[in-house]
């Protein structure tokens, strides 16, 4: 049984309703100039509100959000304070997050002495709880290695978890705001994906396969 066969190519789609989802894709993400000009060239209905939410996000966010892109969890910190001096306090897996990474910036620069001392000081009270243990052990074993991009653990210092962290501030910080902290698209992957995890282990192998948004994008 395979849902993504000709049974939903018949279900219409209204393409305003698909415009609708990229707009609101890049107006979550800020995209202004690219969001004027789909407005413009598909003729949709021009709306303040639209604009004025890019606005308020870049102005609440996008200075957050580009710190931790660019390395400085310190300054991202320092930002997420002036918006709300209790956010991090309510949010401790952020906070610890973005202490990690300034600790991965301190072993990157090979400063080895400072990201011990940082480690001791700021990372040290984390490990009464369980859930965090795994990850300092890692980010301790990275003080091993001459070379730390080429151990085990390297995935510390990738970009992709710099994005999964600045990414996860993200929506912490929107939904401070009260704003959205998933576009339309997101949500509509999320739930495509849970309806057929929960129909596999439903029917297993007479019902249909788990979805993978990357399969369906290259078939």
């Amino acid at each position: 049984m395979d849902v993504d066969a000709p049974a939903y190519e018949h279900v219409k789609i209204d393409e305003n309703d698909v415009r609708k989802i990229v707009l609101g894709y890049l107006v979550h993400n800020c995209f202004k100039e690219t969001a004027e000009t789909l407005i413009s060239c598909s003729g949709m209905k021009r709306s303040g509100d639209y604009l004025a939410d890019i606005d308020k996000r870049k102005r609440v966010c996008l200075s957050i959000y580009r710190c931790v892109l660019e390395g400085n969890a310190l300054k991202a910190i320092e930002l997420m304070k002036q918006l709300s001096a209790d956010l991090l306090e309510s949010d401790k897996d952020l906070h610890f997050e973005l202490l990690i990474l300034h600790y991965v910036e301190l072993i990157r620069a090979r400063d080895c002495t400072g990201a011990l001392d940082f480690a001791q000081g700021e990372l040290a009270p984390f490990g009464k709880q369980e859930k965090y243990v795994d990850k300092l052990q890692d980010c301790m074993a990275l003080l091993a290695y001459a070379e730390p991009e080429a151990s085990p653990m390297f995935y510390l210092l990738s970009s992709d978890y710099r994005q999964n962290v600045a990414d996860c501030l993200n929506r912490a910080v929107l939904a401070h705001n009260n704003l959205p902290s998933y576009a339309s698209i997101e949500r509509l992957i999320q739930q495509t994906t849970i309806v057929r995890q929960r129909l596999h282990q439903e029917l297993g192998k007479d019902g249909p396969p788990l979805f993978d948004f990357k399969t369906f994008l290259n078939r």
